[in-house]
């Protein structure tokens, strides 16, 4: 199993302390986070895209340049980047530019994107974004394959011969399909043979296992080999020490603050006690031993190879934080690695009749 850290970069007033940092000491956490994570061993970063408050990851190609410059062998994820509101042919100049200076450590993981105002700011409309995020990713794949590109697309310029440069590092880059709720994510995915991250956040694990076997009755559909799939999740939450209790007790305030955040949006939270949270959240909170048996009894519904953990404090302490991960190093993903295949890991590894069939393929005006 591998194991990423992800922020979204929340720039908010810490759920604890009330206090807000400024925004240059919130991107400094960021660079800090990764080079920890590297350090502790975690297989990948990975930073969000979002374009609205309280987020300021809005450039997660300049965060993660500046990451690769101060790190030697962590992959970079994009977490998720939202092509539905990306012109495509810009979007590669920027991830085929951060590819080479990454060293060839680029991954990206594409997604529609959330939020209503992001959506007004790009004047993309509930109605065409998942039409816009296909279209997308199908014409940036073509570019990162072929030297030249023709294609006439709906919702940007038609290219006739289009030469895009840089030419890329990874021949072809590997390319995570994120989905949280969504059928049309998961049957882009299966049907160009690529893997997929599930958010697995916001609810119990039903919804989440029911679209990823989706996708794997999609992925045969296709012509791909069953074994072949792969398929990363989401937690949401983790805090762990030896003692289980301590754990409960220290994360308590953490949850409380985050109740009453999703109040104060107006949204109806989903788990409303700790209790609750961590019995049916993908939240690991808890000793050492709790945590790896959640993580495998979520694997026996996912068959996920890949886990992400938030890389923010997100309430904690840095010390209570760097401890924790510290732990999940020492005594957690070593069990996990032990017990969990890896998945293909470092080139791309896109496979099946689908993507051989598809790789050379004109844009069409209509998705």
């Amino acid at each position: 199993m591998k194991f990423l850290a992800i922020t979204l970069i929340v720039h908010a007033p810490d759920p604890i302390t009330g206090i807000q940092k400024p925004t240059y000491d919130r991107f400094q956490e960021v660079i800090d986070n990764a080079i920890l994570a590297e350090d502790l061993g975690f297989d990948g970063f990975g930073v969000g895209e979002r374009h609205e408050r309280p987020f300021i990851s809005s450039s997660p190609p300049v965060v993660l340049s500046h990451i690769a410059a101060l790190t030697k062998t962590i992959r970079l994820f994009t977490a998720v980047t939202t092509l539905s509101l990306l012109d495509p042919v810009r979007a590669y100049e920027d991830y085929a530019t951060l590819d080479h200076v990454s060293g060839g450590r680029l991954e990206l993981i594409i997604g529609k994107g959330n939020g209503a105002a992001q959506r007004e700011l790009f004047h993309v409309t509930p109605e065409d974004q998942w039409e816009r995020n296909a279209e997308s990713y199908e014409l940036f794949r073509q570019i990162w394959r072929n030297d030249k590109v023709s294609a006439t697309p709906k919702f940007r310029p038609s290219l006739q011969d289009a030469e895009v440069w840089p030419r890329p590092l990874q021949t072809p880059i590997r390319i995570w399909h994120g989905s949280a709720t969504s059928r049309e994510s998961v049957d882009l995915a299966a049907r160009y043979g690529d893997p997929l991250f599930s958010a697995n956040v916001t609810n119990p694990i039903e919804p989440y296992a029911e679209l990823i076997r989706y996708y794997r009755e999609r992925w045969v559909h296709y012509g791909n080999d069953p074994a072949s799939a792969v398929v990363g999740a989401g937690t949401a939450g983790y805090y762990s020490t030896r003692n289980s209790q301590d754990a409960i007790d220290t994360y308590r305030p953490v949850f409380q603050d985050q109740l009453a955040f999703q109040k104060r949006l107006g949204l109806e939270p989903v788990f409303h006690t700790l209790e609750d949270f961590v019995e049916r959240s993908s939240a690991l909170i808890g000793s050492p031993q709790q945590v790896i048996e959640k993580v495998h009894r979520y694997h026996e519904q996912f068959g996920h190879t890949v886990l992400h953990l938030h890389a923010d404090a997100g309430g904690l302490t840095d010390d209570q934080h760097r401890e924790a991960l510290e732990l999940f190093q020492s005594d957690i993903a070593p069990e996990l690695r032990r017990t969990i295949a890896d998945p293909p890991w470092g080139a791309s590894q896109g496979s099946g009749t689908a993507i051989r069939a598809a790789a050379g393929d004109s844009v069409p005006a209509t998705v």
